[in-house]
């Protein structure tokens, strides 16, 4: 087949005005930008309140591995499938990162005949989302840098300024820097850094407000350093809460674009999950629902991670709830779960597919935790053996789940309709009971213990003094209801990348804690995961170019 970006060059795109009217918005509701991509107008998504919402379907997926899952493409299949079986549905994602478009990926809009176009601009730019939130992000650095030069008025400590910078590139040079250096027109010298801007509670804070009223509520309640007498100082004591809003003001409506079947896509927001809380904006799920019989979303990374934050953060601060969960797993990736090296994928090994089945086995597991109904998604590779899908589909059904061989990647929206069917079938029965893992009241140490235990399969968690004294401040200043966000890697269950399968029998170290108190969670960091990534040996970037025709190649 064609690469990806190939694929995508030929699709045959309606105007995004087209798109909009399959949904009934009226063409003067959307704000173009080009022929394909539009902002809903604000007045609108508000006008939508009081619709009633449409069923929500999660996807997800077993632990990644470099195999690929393809959580995303079956996303998209999905959304195509439901809509060629006659269901009004619609596909919300997140906005895909710089970072890991120019590092490991070099693309996230999907793969094959399952992607939402156009493919170049939704990877590089798009409708500048990503940029309005880290300038945001950066003005308040510069206006605290700024408050401290000239008056500093609520004696906010030099040494205990929290906020750091962010920039949408793997840079790990950044990580740690000294800012201020070269005499006292330069400012007072200061250690500070840089994320990733997926990673800024600006990202978090626009991905779960629901108009702009509370976005700038939110910001102005972000915690930027304490004085010496360890009281926080925040973003509204400086002043920036209404600057920062003026430049996510165009930002906060949701975009609209389409699949390569010409289905309607909501793509807005872009947090990690890793070291996010790996959701896309609650505005853009709440109006597709408002608009769609059936929303599919995805949350990034495996279940662990991307599931767990979208039904411990994103439903509690949404009163959203999922209809049901879609789980995806490939063989390529259990065979990896199961000790086969990446180079040999290709042979058919049943044995080392059923010893990696423990992984997908403890997320199903766990997503029962949340009382949702789930089917298994196997999405499907052409060097997938009968044997090995039969061991699949055998395993998971003893645990009381179907599962579905996926060829979206190859057929489009054809290849998941036995997928579409199950899932319609799952939605109006009705029978999901829907709960978070952990009660608001519970001190952020057991929420953290809980997350641990009932979701990565750990004895327990540890952390030294001077983190377990955080934890008890952050309790007396009173933000003891907060959930948690987990921030580690997303390569296993455990904090070590290379214990994979189901481990057991190990512990969680908790080495940071970063609070969010606009976007309302506790950041908690473990093992030696880096809220600012690092570009491998051989970056995506290596192969992007621009060639003599003027378009872009290596963006697969």
């Amino acid at each position: 087949m064609k690469p990806d970006i190939e694929i995508a060059r030929e699709a045959r795109m309606l105007p995004v005005s087209a798109v909009g009217e399959r949904l009934g918005i009226p063409a003067e509701c959307l704000i173009p930008y080009g022929h394909s991509k539009a902002k809903l107008d604000m007045a609108y998504v508000d006008s939508l309140r009081e619709r009633p919402r449409g069923k929500l379907v999660l996807v997800t997926a077993m632990s990644p591995t470099p195999a690929g899952e393809g959580k995303t493409t079956v996303a998209i299949g999905l959304t195509d499938a439901m809509n060629r079986l006659g269901k009004n549905a619609s596909v919300c994602l997140r906005e895909p990162s710089l970072g890991p478009c120019f590092g490991l990926k070099g693309g996230a809009a999907g793969g094959g005949m399952a992607q939402v176009v156009p493919m170049e601009d939704i990877n590089l730019h798009f409708t500048g989302d990503m940029h309005a939130i880290g300038a945001a992000h950066n003005l308040l650095a510069a206006m605290i840098d700024n408050y401290i030069h000239w008056s500093n008025e609520v004696r906010l400590d030099l040494r205990r300024v929290t906020w750091r910078r962010v920039v949408d590139i793997n840079d790990r040079q950044l990580r740690e820097v000294v800012t201020g250096i070269g005499g006292p027109s330069n400012g007072y010298p200061m250690e500070g850094g840089f994320d990733i801007t997926v990673a800024s509670e600006v990202m978090a804070i626009f991905c779960l407000s629901r108009d702009l009223a509370e976005l700038q509520e939110r910001l102005g309640r972000i915690v930027i350093g304490y004085t010496r007498d360890r009281e926080s100082v925040t973003a509204s004591q400086v002043q920036a809460s209404g600057a920062m809003t003026a430049l996510l003001r165009d930002a906060l409506a949701p975009n609209l674009v389409q699949t390569l079947e010409n289905n309607p896509a909501f793509i807005h927001g872009g947090p990690f999950a890793n070291i996010a809380h790996g959701c896309n904006s609650i505005i853009a799920t709440d109006t597709a629902l408002k608009l769609s019989d059936y929303v599919i979303t995805e949350a990034g990374f495996g279940a662990d991670l991307g599931a767990e934050k979208f039904f411990n953060i994103k439903c509690r601060k949404s009163g959203l709830s999922p209809d049901a969960v879609v789980m995806v797993a490939t063989v390529r990736a259990l065979k990896m779960h199961g000790g086969v090296p990446r180079a040999e994928l290709d042979r058919e090994d049943v044995a080392a597919v059923q010893r990696g089945l423990e992984n997908l086995g403890r997320h199903i597991r766990n997503t029962g935790h949340f009382g949702v109904q789930q089917v298994v998604a196997i999405n499907h590779f052409a060097t997938d053996t009968q044997a090995e899908i039969d061991a699949v589909t055998a395993y998971v059904e003893q645990r009381g789940v179907r599962a579905h061989v996926c060829t979206q990647w190859a057929d489009g929206g054809a290849g998941a309709e036995g997928l579409a069917a199950a899932v319609a079938e799952l939605c109006q029965a009705g029978h999901t009971q829907f709960r978070t893992l952990y009660d608001d009241d519970m001190s952020l140490w057991e929420k953290t213990r809980a997350v641990a235990r009932g979701i990565y399969g750990a004895d327990d968690i540890d952390a030294d003094q001077k983190i377990r004294d955080q934890f008890e401040r952050y309790e007396q200043e009173g933000f003891g209801h907060f959930p948690v966000c987990m921030a580690k890697t997303q390569y296993s269950f455990s904090t070590d990348p290379g214990l994979l399968g189901a481990p057991s029998n190990h512990r969680v170290k908790v080495r940071e804690l970063a609070l969010a108190a606009g976007a309302e969670f506790l950041v908690v960091v473990c093992g030696d995961i880096m809220r600012m990534p690092g570009l491998p040996r051989q970056p995506a970037a290596n192969n992007i170019c621009v060639n003599e025709r003027g378009q872009i190649e290596g963006l697969f």
